[in-house]
């Protein structure tokens, strides 16, 4: 029989490190589409854009982009530039809703969703207000105690 004296060395890194590595890895990749849809929206000229950070909100994006559109072409015009700088830096994007309608048009890459909206569109959903409010009221309900009805 044969005794070992030094104990096993792993080579293998650490498996926390590898997840903070990927989970900075995809964070910085989000950054960075965020960053190319906000150039987007202000090179087609759109008007009062808004980045909202929902990452701990939810899980089916980290960001929401808020810009409006001065008519239904401009709209258009402002979800063709996402398209176009997006699919330039290589992104594909999951889908696309409302061409038709062109009153809001959603583009959604996953990570970073931009919704191009008319003006009345945008006052009429009010998604900042909407999402501050559900943050709002989360925070709110995890900083009270549970309290259960008697029985």
């Amino acid at each position: 029989m044969i005794e070992i004296d030094s104990p096993i060395v792993s080579n293998a890194p650490d498996q926390s490190e590898q997840i903070l590595a990927e989970k900075a890895l995809v964070e910085k990749e989000s950054t960075k589409m965020r960053d190319t849809i906000v150039s987007a929206l202000e090179d087609a000229k759109g008007l009062d854009v808004r980045v909202l950070d929902v990452r701990e909100l939810t899980d089916v994006t980290d960001y929401m982009i808020v810009a409006t559109g001065t008519s239904d072409r401009h709209v258009k015009s402002l979800a063709d530039r996402v398209l176009e700088f997006m699919h330039k830096q290589g992104w594909q994007h999951l889908g696309v809703e409302g061409l038709e309608v062109k009153d809001w048009i959603l583009v959604d890459f996953v990570d970073v969703v931009a919704h191009v909206m008319r003006d009345s569109a945008r006052k009429k959903y009010d998604l900042e207000s909407l999402w501050d409010k559900t943050f709002a009221e989360m925070a709110a309900s995890e900083s009270k105690p549970s309290v259960s009805a008697p029985v």
